[in-house]
């Protein structure tokens, strides 16, 4: 279609001019595309990797810049994308960091989880007694699983069950990965990564259907329900 599109540039100067869209995106992203707080929040990391790891020492596009992590999944050279979620599956908030930075950082930072309320639902890698009382001031429950070598501790049953629903945010991961393709190796320059990340965050925000917990409130007066 030619003469629909009689100014299209050339695949190269395509890619140049890619980096000029990632402010524009990044602020319709921030303004427009995000859910509402629910009450209910998920929070994850996953690893962004820019290339296999046999390949980190000949990597010159994301040299200086991208960092050796350790995931569930084992080791892997790129960057972090910290999401947290609604029980809608709506992107509430994200940070892309260094490989190597730790889960927890992203949550000490209030621009990070200053519009969420209620409770914060993570795994494992989040527990942090500072965290936990540092959230709490600013009127966010963070709830976790606890370890193997901890003492058990006394949680309300719904808690629990909220807490194996995490399953949700892992799917987002997924889709945003399948689907949505944040992950290759085929990046040109950082700026261009960038770009493409965003675009796909923007791009899963107008999925007509997301994964989401489904669940019914029931008020009554009785002690206990048969």
């Amino acid at each position: 279609m030619p003469h629909l599109f009689p100014d299209t540039v050339s695949y190269n100067r395509f890619v140049e001019l890619m980096q000029a869209a990632s402010l524009p995106m990044a602020i319709f992203l921030k303004t427009c595309c995000l859910g509402e707080g629910t009450g209910i929040s998920f929070a994850d990391s996953t690893p962004i990797r820019v290339c296999k790891n046999k390949r980190i020492k000949r990597n010159r596009v994301f040299k200086g810049i991208a960092q050796v992590g350790k995931s569930t999944m084992g080791y892997f050279f790129g960057f972090k994308l910290h999401l947290v979620i609604n029980d809608k599956g709506e992107l509430l908030n994200f940070v892309i960091t260094q490989g190597n930075v730790d889960d927890r950082e992203p949550l000490k930072s209030k621009k990070f989880v200053n519009q969420l309320k209620g409770k914060l639902y993570a795994d494992k890698g989040d527990i942090s007694k500072e965290l936990t009382e540092l959230l709490f001031m600013d009127g966010l429950h963070l709830i976790t699983n606890i370890r193997n070598n901890m003492k058990n501790t006394l949680m309300e049953l719904k808690d629990k069950i909220m807490l194996r629903k995490r399953s949700v945010i892992e799917t987002v991961n997924d889709e945003l990965k399948n689907m949505c393709q944040i992950e290759h190796s085929r990046h040109r320059c950082f700026g261009n990564f960038i770009t493409n990340l965003i675009s796909r965050l923007i791009a899963y925000c107008f999925f007509p259907k997301k994964p989401a917990i489904k669940y019914d409130a029931v008020q009554t007066t009785q002690i206990a329900l048969f």
